[in-house]
């Protein structure tokens, strides 16, 4: 089951991030604020797949939308894979918790 749950600066995604529940994970995360400065911590993703990539940049276009600054710490190995074969890497703020 994926959860994602917001504490102060920090939304902490866990379990898998696929094309199958990403919509969701989105819609909840719709209902959080987005502070000033938020970290989206994947420390707790088991499995992603390129629908991984979409909820970050749509997570990135809300924050400039917002004004906010976002950073993406702990990514998996996999998932920067799929961004370097996907050219989008140089566009996902990054940062370690």
């Amino acid at each position: 089951m994926t959860h994602i749950k917001q504490q102060t600066n920090q939304w902490q995604v866990s379990g898998e991030v696929l094309i199958d529940n990403a919509n969701e994970i989105l819609s909840e995360s719709n209902a959080f604020e987005m502070p000033a400065n938020l970290e989206v911590d994947f420390s707790a993703v088991t499995d992603v797949d390129t629908a991984t990539l979409s909820l970050i940049m749509e997570w990135q276009r809300r924050a400039l939308a917002s004004s906010c600054k976002i950073y993406f710490a702990n990514l998996p190995e996999n998932l920067n894979s799929l961004a370097e074969l996907y050219g989008v890497s140089a566009f996902i703020p990054t940062s370690k918790s």
